[in-house]
């Protein structure tokens, strides 16, 4: 037998419990007789039966419950108001197109608080432009607020780009509580810690700051991918596993490093760096020089990776403009060093021309150098000995033959110079 309103106890009746459990348990339950009865004013509408009754309806039946709910007149009593929001927050949990239809005109025509949230939990899209313009323009804190509140219940829906934004206006609002209610939405975006980092760079409410400060400390950085020169083989200098080992403490993030003279290695989804597709890794080419490597191979390495997730691409290590003015001052204090006239020497891998010569031709202008070729195979370095009369740098960042070949006249590999140490550790440190 369908249970009907009029068989339901009276509230403070002991039976009303065990009867409304087994309302709940009722396979086929005529929702229409229910909502009659509210509508007309023959039901109390008490919060014990709106959750069972909630659960029988389907997405019309919840549009009509909600339609009842917005023709219920205005209360005035404190207890009132807390009754009927939470009779509002069980008709809610129903995501449906319809309830959705419902909720926006309603939005349209009052400016109910209690609504924007429920906006939200529907998690359609084409809602953001609302909620967006609510939060964002001068008005009641309580309706930004709301609206705000709106955007964090559907977050995961709402474009990224344009939500990021927002938040960061937000982030620096007069409104000292909208500005840190904007800072906690933005730490729970995958690209949160670059927008809490923006944010701090400009004046915000003391309170907003220091909840930016704190969100900030807690908030994980992005895995590195580090794509460096290997050796024979595919083997992996020790500077440069020592820099992998220094980052990852340092950030307490994965850091990876990928060599190319290996095969191209595939993401593994068993890797660390890889457990959450939605947190954003970080390729950084550590590469000198604009060669095939950083033309062809990074951005097919770029390509495979970005097929699990998303991927910030940094430029070459060589393009970096701190980097190249390190490479001028190593360059001065050498020739500084040997009393040098003649321009210091930049020794480097032979390139292909185009493109590489006009980066060549900028780095020797830059550090006030020559650019020289010098095969990193070669056998016989009887020549390139007598054209090292003074300063001479080379264009490795690890030890590779070259180095290891003519080590009185060229030095040190980059990365066991402290100069060029330090300044790589603290950008790569530094990065989101």
């Amino acid at each position: 037998m369908t249970p009907l309103p009029s068989q339901l106890p009276p509230e403070g009746s002991q039976e009303r419990w065990p009867w409304l459990q087994r309302l709940r348990r009722s396979e086929a339950v005529a929702t229409g007789p229910w909502l009659e009865a509210l509508e007309q004013g023959l039901l109390p509408a008490a919060s014990d039966l709106m959750a069972v009754l909630v659960e029988k309806l389907d997405g019309a039946g919840s549009a009509r419950l909600l339609r009842w709910w917005l023709s219920l007149p205005e209360p005035s009593e404190p207890a009132e108001v807390a009754q009927r929001q939470e009779l509002l927050d069980l008709i809610g949990r129903r995501r449906d197109p319809a309830c959705a239809a419902q909720l926006r005109v309603a939005v349209a025509e009052r400016s109910n608080l209690s609504l924007l949230p429920l906006l939200g939990h529907q998690r359609d899209s084409q809602d953001f432009a609302c909620l967006e313009h609510l939060a964002r323009q001068p008005g009641p804190s309580a309706l930004r607020r709301a609206a705000l509140e709106g955007l964090a219940v559907g977050l995961s829906v709402w474009p990224q780009a344009a939500l990021q934004l927002l938040l960061i206006e937000l982030c620096s609002d007069l409104d000292g509580a909208l500005a840190s209610q904007a800072v906690d939405l933005l730490a729970r975006l995958p690209s949160g810690r670059q927008g809490i980092e923006q944010v701090l760079a400009r004046p915000l409410d003391p309170g907003a700051e220091a909840r930016a400060r704190r969100r900030l400390a807690v908030l994980p950085r992005s895995p590195l991918l580090l794509v460096v020169h290997g050796r024979a083989g595919g083997v992996i200098p020790e500077e440069l596993q020592a820099l992998a080992l220094d980052l990852e403490r340092r950030r307490r993030a994965p850091v990876r490093l990928q060599p190319l003279t290996g095969s191209l290695a595939q993401p593994d989804p068993a890797d660390p760096v890889l457990g959450n597709a939605q947190r954003p890794l970080t390729l950084v080419p550590l590469l000198l020089l604009p060669g095939t490597h950083v033309r062809h191979d990074i951005p097919a390495i770029a390509a495979a990776w970005r097929r699990r997730g998303p991927l910030r691409r940094l430029p070459f290590l060589g393009a970096w403009p701190s980097w190249q003015a390190a490479i001028a001052a190593e360059l001065a204090d050498l020739a500084a060093s040997q009393g040098q006239e003649p321009p210091p020497l930049l020794l480097h891998h032979p390139l292909e021309p185009g493109l590489a010569d006009r980066y060549l031709a900028h780095l020797a202008r830059r550090c006030s150098a020559t650019c020289q070729a010098a095969p990193y195979t070669a056998t016989d370095l009887e020549d390139l000995t007598l054209a090292i009369r003074g300063a001479a740098l080379p264009l490795a960042l690890a030890a590779n033959r070259l180095t290891e070949s003519l080590p009185a006249a060229l030095g040190a590999p980059l990365l066991q110079r402290p100069r060029f140490q330090a300044l790589l550790l603290d950008q790569l440190e530094a990065l989101p």
